[in-house]
């Protein structure tokens, strides 16, 4: 879909710039054509002539360079969208502020087509009141934001702050270029997502290595398309997509609650999250001190969401189930199509590379009672648009 569209991708001086090497030759095989926009300090990360090799067209660095007409203005009139991977907080503000004081920013202020930005930076950077600030005033001039994620960053932090992979950025560049059709326009829809926090004392807890990042990825797949999206989430490093409800939960009981008080509104609940499936039986008031002695901890089932769903499924409702496995994958999925009343069951081996908690990417299988529907690694945001896919499939049939 991005065929012969022409595209400008400026890069700031971030660590994150060499990642924009693939961004370019991942845009070259889906037909664009690419023209990079380099800062003084991206330079210092990666040589322009690395990307004029990559893109086959001169790199760009100097607003006073000739070979190119007025630059800045002749490369914002050629542009289809223009890509800033990775942007800096520096970038931003200059976006923000309307500066224009070399290439980059003189092409970003000239530019009239979409802009698509992947921010990387520290993470106190990207928390910090003015980068949050310059952030939503450009989302409200229309600018869009892909990421960051979470991860380790340049630094040595574990924290949000990571720049999207270059697939998630060419499928955002995808979405915000051709839009999807708003299939899914005034349907309810309920995503869950992340995971659950069952406490054993103030200080100590049981969870899981659940990101919610398949679940974030449905809700704004599903906003893109028109949908009004309630999303139920457990604690995650992520921002709500713009346009979704957002309801914080902590523990399997108050998603429970949450869930089972929306779900007879919803056209369709998708439950991607993962909930405990125990929790202790009863949590301490203060910490358990150390005493040397062994400990014995009494955990007792939590309520089965999905099932309950199921139970109370109403006609033409559509409940989709997620199945991470580690073995016997389709078997499982397909026991549990059946235990929880679903129609439509994600299925995952979550010890594959590239498939389960944390990654960028996903490898699922597709199980109704129609057969199953394996799915190539793609990116988490393809994943989602082909659950939803399936989900309007069946809201049709309903």
């Amino acid at each position: 879909m991005l065929k012969e569209k022409r595209i400008v991708l400026g890069v700031s001086g971030g660590i994150a710039a060499y990642k924009a090497c693939d961004l370019v030759s991942r845009l070259k095989k889906r037909g664009a054509q690419v023209r990079v926009v380099l800062t003084k300090h991206a330079c210092e990360f990666v040589p322009p002539l690395t990307f004029e090799t990559l893109s086959g067209n001169p790199a760009y660095t100097d607003a006073f360079d000739r070979k190119f007409e007025i630059e800045h203005v002749a490369l914002a009139k050629w542009a289809d969208a223009v890509v800033i991977a990775p942007a800096t907080a520096n970038i931003l503000a200059k976006m923000a502020a309307g500066i224009a004081d070399e290439l980059l920013s003189t092409t970003l202020l000239a530019a009239t087509a979409p802009v698509l930005a992947a921010p990387a930076m520290n993470t106190a950077m990207w928390k910090n009141p003015a980068t949050q600030a310059n952030v939503k005033t450009l989302a409200e001039r229309g600018v869009t934001f892909v990421g960051p994620e979470s991860g380790v960053l340049a630094c040595g932090d574990a924290d949000v702050g990571r720049m999207s992979e270059p697939a998630q950025i060419v499928d955002a560049l995808d979405a915000l270029l051709n839009p999807s059709v708003r299939d899914l326009e005034g349907r309810r829809v309920l995503v869950t997502a992340g995971p659950t926090v069952e406490r054993i004392d103030p200080v100590r807890y049981i969870t899981n290595r659940s990101t919610g990042k398949m679940g974030y990825a449905i809700a704004e797949a599903a906003v893109a398309r028109g949908a009004i999206v309630t999303l139920v989430s457990g604690p995650v490093e992520l921002d709500a997509p713009k346009g979704a409800e957002l309801v914080k939960i902590e523990s399997s009981a108050q998603l429970c609650e949450a869930v089972l008080a929306r779900a007879s509104e919803m056209d369709a609940v998708i439950q991607a999250a993962a909930p405990a499936d125990f929790t202790p039986e009863t949590v301490a008031e203060k910490k358990i001190k150390k005493t040397g002695d062994e400990m014995s901890l009494k955990l007792v089932p939590t309520t089965d969401v999905a099932a309950e769903l199921g139970r109370r499924k109403r006609p033409g409702q559509v409940l989709v189930a997620f199945a991470a496995e580690t073995n016997d994958v389709e078997d499982n999925a397909r026991g549990k199509l059946v235990r929880k009343n679903a129609d439509l069951v994600v299925a995952n081996d979550v010890t594959r590379p590239g498939a389960g908690f944390g990654a960028d990417t996903n490898i699922v299988t597709l199980v109704t009672r129609d057969g199953l529907a394996p799915l190539p690694k793609q990116s988490k945001r393809a994943v989602a648009d082909a659950i939803l896919d399936r989900v309007r499939a069946l809201m049709e049939n309903a």
